[in-house]
């Protein structure tokens, strides 16, 4: 994006972009049957920040019913999930000891971070069907933010993380074989309609950055974002019916005491899709 294009795009996105938790969350009957406006009202937070926040009567939803709703159909099935496409995510043995089913705290990311480039995860849901007595609330901020932010504060941060090596997810071993190839690639992209995504994990084990300066200076610069406070950072606590829609935005998890905790996750292929 030339520069006086993303000026233009930068003016329009602070612009719009909401400051506070209580813009982002959109009040629905039934997950499965939006009226009209609650469907306008969640696709307006979502062209303005990526995100909305959802609290409905619906408590254990059919995730893909709903996700068809706003043009979500690709999912991405991974080994762990259901036969629907769509993940428990929940204390268990069963998930091997991988974080999202622990009561760990989960840093900074974005979804599908490992996944190839033929299976980018441009949009996800989450719903909370028991939440934690105590704990596992979720923080959240527009990958588009963020990259307006370094690109303000830096040029050649946004530069260094649009190299097609910027970050390396090393191999994950199986007993005998490998059971996910290492992936390269860039940390920001555009594609062909000029939809930014972002591949991110603040994880500091199982990740390679590029060894230059200026890389290693702009994942620094985007720690120090994440970490300091802002307008742009929203804190939310999903309760039962609550959930989130988003285009894989940023987001982490507090760590949580109670093993009973269970949301739904579905990730998809394409993104919101903004019917007129």
């Amino acid at each position: 994006m030339d520069n006086e294009r993303y000026l233009r795009w930068r003016d329009r996105k602070f612009g719009q972009s909401p400051v506070s938790i209580d813009e982002l969350i959109v009040e629905v009957g039934d997950l499965h049957a939006l009226t009209p406006g609650e469907h306008a009202a969640i696709l307006d937070r979502c062209k303005r920040s990526n995100l909305a926040i959802y609290a409905s009567r619906t408590i254990d939803p059919d995730m893909r019913r709903f996700g068809r709703q706003f043009g979500l159909e690709s999912l991405d099935a991974n080994w762990l999930s259901g036969e629907d496409g769509v993940s428990r995510i929940a204390v268990s043995k069963d998930g091997q000891g991988y974080i999202p089913y622990t009561d760990k705290p989960i840093k900074w990311h974005t979804d599908g971070y490992y996944n190839p480039p033929e299976r980018k995860i441009r949009a996800m849901l989450l719903h909370c069907v028991r939440s934690a007595s105590l704990g596992g609330e979720n923080r959240l901020m527009d990958h588009e933010i963020l990259y307006c932010l370094l690109r303000d504060e830096n040029p050649d941060f946004v530069r260094a993380l649009s190299e097609p090596d910027a970050m390396t997810i090393p191999e994950r071993m199986g007993e005998n074989h490998v059971a996910r190839k290492a992936e390269t690639g860039s940390v920001f992209s555009f594609d062909s309609n000029e939809n930014l995504h972002m591949r991110y994990t603040a994880r500091t084990r199982s990740i390679a950055w590029k060894q230059d300066g200026i890389t290693l200076a702009a994942v620094a610069a985007i720690e120090t974002a994440l970490s300091s406070p802002s307008p742009y950072i929203f804190h939310v606590k999903l309760e039962p019916g609550m959930g989130l829609i988003c285009n894989n935005v940023l987001h982490d998890r507090a760590g949580f005491s109670d093993e009973t905790r269970l949301l739904y996750r579905a990730r998809y292929y394409g993104r919101v899709y903004y019917r007129s």
